[in-house]
């Protein structure tokens, strides 16, 4: 029988912290959608700057990683956090690449033209290897976007995700606050020197196997990761009413606001994306953490949004290669393209939910009493967070 002690007590659930990883993901859902009448072009986008929920995704995953862990490593170990963060990722990104290889010759035409002559066995191939997160190299890419997940092109964050929890566990873990703070005053350093000073004067990018793309994903991860973690170990949060809608509409404003400069004063907008992942991403973090949920009503609606949030990020991209076909190939317009835009965003909501309840928790309660030692199973940490 195991003793109290050598059991991982569940903490305080950050309710807004889950409600708020909702909205972004929400977010991207819109944004993705509204991306295909872009036409690829990065000064075009509409809702312009939704790319940076990711970033925002990262910053969010250090805290509640920080907050669900730094205090338990004597308790312990390595291995069995990674199947922890493992079993709390893994099933939903299995089921995206599934629905990605489902719906893969549904977006077939010009825009993906090598649909047409990808075999069914290059597929399955490409299918499995997704299941682990690894990336393909470019010449597997069997799409055309260059994807290190053809099929599921978001899942490029999870791999970043990975490489970030892998470095807390074997290395941040251990660092004192201080050594901590250098670690991310260099990542902001490297963040402004790439944003500002470099050539696309914005963090678009990191889902390429190239060394240019995955520079682009280790800035993305870098900063915001470390500063969630600097932010929980200094605990310093803020309490205000209504912190809660406060941060949702902070949020979808930073994500909302036009690109900045044109393409002829480009570090505008690398200062502008600065500013908000170095700045304004935390404050929210401190403010949706320090405030408390009053209503009923808010309480409810962030619970769902906190609840499909990891799912819908994970799942809706193979409807929106279909989507960008569909709007490409046949010069769709964005009046014609709202109502099928608006199933698509229903329907990746009704396929987060679904896959949700009878299918991720099923599986990752499965998981949780199959391989955890017993002591770690009753704690209710991972679900604290990661989107």
């Amino acid at each position: 029988m195991i003793a109290q002690t050598d059991v991982l007590k569940p903490k305080k659930h950050y309710q807004i912290l889950d409600g708020l990883r909702g909205v972004a993901a929400l977010f991207v859902v819109v944004f993705h959608t509204l991306e295909a009448f872009s036409m690829g072009n990065r000064f075009e986008l509409l809702l312009n700057h939704g790319y940076l929920a990711v970033d925002f995704f990262f910053l969010l995953s250090g805290f509640v990683v920080a907050y669900a862990y730094d205090d338990r490593w004597e308790k312990l170990t390595t291995f069995e956090f990674l199947k922890r963060r493992v079993i709390r990722l893994q099933p939903m990104v299995i089921i995206g690449m599934i629905i990605g290889a489902l719906l893969f010759y549904q977006s077939a035409g010009a825009t993906f033209a090598p649909i047409a002559k990808t075999a069914i066995w290059q597929l399955i191939l490409t299918m499995l290897i997704g299941f682990t997160v690894i990336p393909v190299l470019p010449s597997m890419d069997i799409r055309g976007w260059q994807e290190m997940h053809p099929l599921n092109g978001p899942a490029w964050s999870l791999f970043f995700e990975y490489i970030g929890n892998i470095l807390y566990a074997l290395f941040i873990r251990k660092f004192s606050k201080i050594a901590l703070s250098v670690l991310v005053l260099i990542s902001a350093a490297l963040l402004i020197h790439y944003t500002i000073f470099g050539t696309q004067g914005d963090v678009i990018g990191g889902w390429s196997v190239t060394p240019e793309q995955l520079r682009i994903g280790l800035t993305r991860l870098l900063f915001p990761f470390f500063a969630g973690i600097l932010l929980s170990r200094f605990g310093k949060l803020i309490t205000i009413k209504g912190g809660f809608w406060v941060c949702a509409i902070l949020l979808v404003t930073v994500l909302s606001i036009p690109r900045l400069g044109g393409s002829e004063n480009i570090w505008m907008n690398g200062l502008y994306e600065s500013i908000v992942i170095i700045f304004i991403f935390p404050l929210i973090v401190s403010i949706g953490a320090g405030s408390g949920i009053i209503s009923g009503t808010t309480s409810k609606i962030s619970k769902f949004l906190g609840d499909i949030s990891y799912p819908i990020y994970i799942t809706h991209y193979p409807l929106i290669y279909v989507y960008t076909a569909w709007v490409i190939d046949n010069k769709i317009s964005l009046k014609e393209g709202i109502p099928m835009g608006l199933v698509l965003i229903s329907t990746s909501i009704a396929i987060a939910y679904f896959s949700l309840k009878f299918y991720d928790e099923p599986v990752r309660n499965w998981l949780q009493k199959k391989f955890l030692s017993k002591k770690y199973v009753n704690s209710n940490s991972d679900l604290l967070g990661n989107y």
